[in-house]
């Protein structure tokens, strides 16, 4: 077994059930970012959480049970850093940048849960990789509700709506990918990262908003 793995020091005493399914999946997602779904063993993840394999059994259920498991936690914890720093009360631009400053830091500050869910849960695919495209529809739905939002204070709903979730995706692809290749980046601040994000698309967003569309010269 990897070193670099870390394991609990000793076999935990009696703990309340939502502690023990916490550690477990603490440990689960530290294991399953390493080697991966097919590659991480239940023996692995049992000595790095302390506990027996028939306690995760009777907790959590099968290897793909506990797999299903990490992804909805992470990803529920993902929305929720984002939802967190979107912050209402400031114009579009600073909603959308705050929001994915949270994004980043989210993943800088837990890698494992980003690889699990951005990494190992679209190779394996499947119904893993139907919780992360329900994931990222609910991240579309609120980047295009801050658009829509926007267009209808200038009195351009309409126009807006039309592309806004559209737009709203390639935000959101645009942003993964950026977490994807920061992973091996991380000499760049999530605020950076933000910021170069947002001179892409931003832009772009904002001639929307204000009822400016590019269109291709004949």
């Amino acid at each position: 077994m990897s070193e670099e793995v870390q394991r609990a020091p000793e076999r935990a005493k009696r703990l309340p059930r939502a502690v023990r399914e916490r550690q477990i999946l603490d440990a689960a997602v530290q294991v399953f970012s390493r080697y991966g779904y097919h590659s991480a063993s239940m023996d692995e993840i049992s000595e790095v959480a302390g506990v027996s394999k028939p306690m995760i059994y009777t907790y959590l259920g099968s290897k793909e049970d506990l797999f299903a498991h990490c992804i909805r936690r992470e990803a529920t914890r993902l929305l929720e850093a984002v939802q967190a720093g979107v912050q209402p009360d400031v114009p579009p631009d600073m909603q959308l940048w705050h929001g994915l400053r949270s994004f980043y830091r989210f993943v800088a500050d837990y890698r494992e849960s980003w690889t699990v869910l951005h990494r190992q849960a679209l190779v394996v695919g499947g119904s893993f990789a139907e919780e992360i495209t329900a994931m990222r529809g609910r991240a579309i739905e609120l980047v295009a509700a801050l658009v829509v939002s926007a267009g209808s204070r200038k009195g351009l709903a309409s126009q807006v709506e039309k592309s806004g979730e559209g737009l709203a995706a390639a935000l959101v692809g645009a942003a993964e990918s950026l977490a994807d290749w920061w992973l091996d980046h991380s000499e760049v601040t999530d605020g950076v990262l933000a910021s170069w994000l947002m001179n892409l698309v931003w832009l772009g967003f904002n001639d929307l908003v204000e009822g400016e569309v590019w269109k291709p010269r004949q």
